[in-house]
């Protein structure tokens, strides 16, 4: 399926690896130009190398389909005002004009409640739900004006399912959804602007490996006992790959999904047990 979007620009957020680096991938395999940040120079600067050789595979296995993909890579904390000017300012991307944006910010730390200080709170908030909105306040009217736009948050499946040691990632990023429900049905909608959250539960990253060691430092078992018995918990039998969560966010970039908009997409692997 062609997702039709093929030479427009996106940055996505997060992108040096992980859930970030698999939508950054699906998308430059679709032919869209990208920019992707994170903090650390280094491993953006070796997953930009990756990803531009793979557009050159996937622009020839396309049979040239499109043209290959820009990759631009942009070093910064974005959750802070100088980083998204630098994102913004980057030479040869597109500004301020971005068609898609990927929010992704690293998640909290993990914890017991009755340690975390009003600093904490603010820095998880900053994080997971203000710095998101930023970037849509910064690029939602130019899409209007363009008529389209795609913003998927990167978010969690514990908004729906909450998880005791996640308070921080439970709280900020239930604020982002509850912002998002309303914003993604404003006026927006009619120009073409589309804005979801997509919650991912347990797949195979360095987040979710934290998440499990101190899942097994706080039970007092080893981290292989924990893993085990979070995948047997999993009806698909297995954690997610970066890969497929990928897929999934390219589809919600595309323009077949026109009409969907501020729902909250949970890729989990049947882990969720509700019907709504």
């Amino acid at each position: 399926m062609d997702l039709g979007i093929s030479g427009k620009w996106a940055l996505v957020c997060g992108a040096s690896k992980g859930l970030g680096a698999g939508c950054a991938q699906a998308l430059v395999r679709e032919g869209v130009n990208v920019l992707i940040n994170a903090r650390g120079s280094e491993v953006l600067a070796l997953a930009a190398t990756d990803l531009r050789a793979f557009g050159a595979d996937a622009t020839r296995a396309g049979g040239s389909k499109w043209s290959q993909p820009t990759v631009l890579a942009v070093a910064a904390d974005i959750t802070t005002a100088e980083g998204r000017a630098a994102v913004f300012s980057a030479a040869g991307g597109p500004g301020h004009d971005f068609d898609i944006v990927v929010t992704n910010a690293g998640g909290p730390p993990t914890g017991d409640f009755r340690t975390w200080e009003r600093e904490t709170w603010i820095k998880a908030v900053d994080a997971n739900m203000l710095t998101p909105i930023e970037l849509i306040r910064a690029t939602v009217d130019g899409m209007a004006a363009r008529g389209f736009g795609r913003i998927v948050n990167i978010t969690s499946s514990a908004v729906k399912a909450p998880i005791d040691i996640l308070g921080l990632s439970n709280g900020a990023r239930s604020g982002l959804t509850g912002f998002v429900a309303g914003v993604a049905r404003s006026p927006l909608a009619r120009h073409g602007v589309t804005i979801n959250n997509l919650l991912p539960g347990r797949f195979d990253t360095d987040r979710l490996a934290t998440t499990l060691m101190a899942t097994a430092e706080k039970m007092g078992t080893t981290l292989d006992a924990v893993r085990k018995a979070q995948v047997a918990s999993i009806p698909a039998g297995r954690f997610g790959r970066a890969q497929e969560f990928g897929a999934i966010c390219a589809f919600l970039c595309s323009v077949h999904a026109g009409y969907m908009t501020g729902q909250n997409m949970l890729a989990d692997g049947g882990v969720y047990p509700g019907t709504f």
